[in-house]
């Protein structure tokens, strides 16, 4: 949050003013992360690929990532953000953040 910017700071859920300093709103950080367990293949099945069936499975993942731009593949992998809540917004978003 840049406190120099002559752009005003509007809750990011109602769209009402905020105003740095009078202690009205929150910043909530949210980070989320693929899932890091490696891959669960059947080791048997895998060890019977040829060379040929390896290179093809590459080659179509590559295929389906062509038309992706890298923010795209990125933000499939990792995605960090930071949202300014006001106080009402914030006291209904942190009791339910998945909102389901």
């Amino acid at each position: 949050m840049d406190e120099d910017s002559d752009m005003p700071l509007l809750c990011h859920r109602c769209g009402c003013d905020l105003t740095p300093g009078e202690g009205n709103f929150y910043v909530v950080r949210i980070e989320a992360l693929a899932d890091p367990t490696p891959p669960r293949y059947d080791e048997d099945e895998f060890a019977r690929w040829t060379a040929e069936e390896i290179d093809a499975e590459i080659n179509s993942l590559l295929d389906e990532m062509k038309h992706l731009s890298e923010q795209e593949m990125m933000d499939q992998v990792y995605r960090r953000l930071t949202i300014h809540l006001c106080g009402r917004c914030y006291r209904r978003w942190i009791e339910n953040p998945a909102g389901g």
